[in-house]
């Protein structure tokens, strides 16, 4: 009998210790990558994607920062606009957004793109989250016209909404074959780890306005 209270005694001990020490775990910081298939880890293995090499690398640097994979293949600005609420939790405190991709592809009027980005951005920052926009750049394919209407609307908003900006999340990667998969079109493991490395000054930039605000 003794011994059944004590061992019960251990185990309710244990119960209430465990939840405290996952919370002592936990990370100070929770960062949202809000994106289409090129920070969705499109065709990669389950450790080379955007968040999760971004994840390893600010975990080598000592960040206590939970990066969390809200990228969805074939999204639009639009699309993410859509998820926006359910994507980005309240316990959120920074969210780089990678959209618009997949908008220049379709050649989606570039008003409408600039509407999603704005109210995206607006949307976080009225939630007090800090933002990094992640730009895309217009196929030149498409024309002058539309080249000059869509890249300068993430500097914009960005400027418009105090929002920290990365002018083209494809820097240093776009269209090196050696760092895209076959496609073209979408980085591999060693391209998303240049990505990376030329992102990562931001993204600390990022984290620190998060950690003071």
């Amino acid at each position: 009998m003794n011994r059944f209270i004590r061992l019960f005694g251990f185990l309710s001990s244990l119960a209430i210790l465990l939840p405290m020490a996952l919370q002592a775990q936990a990370a100070d910081l929770k960062l949202v990558v809000l994106g289409d298939s090129l920070s969705a880890g499109f065709q990669l293995g389950p450790d080379e994607g955007f968040p999760e090499q971004l994840q390893k690398v600010l975990d080598e640097k000592g960040y206590s920062v939970e990066v969390v994979n809200a990228g969805v293949s074939g999204d639009t600005s639009s699309g993410g606009l859509s998820r926006l609420d359910w994507s980005v939790g309240p316990d959120t405190d920074a969210v780089i957004v990678e959209l618009g991709a997949n908008d220049a592809l379709r050649g989606i009027a570039p008003d409408l793109t600039r509407r999603n980005i704005e109210e995206i951005t607006r949307r976080l920052r009225e939630r007090g989250i800090e933002v990094l926009l992640a730009g895309m750049l217009a196929p030149r394919n498409l024309g002058s016209e539309y080249a000059d209407a869509f890249d300068p609307i993430y500097s914009e908003v960005a400027k418009t909404h105090e929002a920290l900006l990365y002018p083209f999340f494809l820097d240093g990667v776009a269209l090196d074959p050696d760092l895209n998969l076959s496609d073209g079109m979408h980085p591999n493991a060693e391209g998303v780890a240049v990505i990376v490395e030329n992102i990562l000054p931001k993204v600390e930039e990022l984290l620190a306005k998060a950690q003071s605000s």
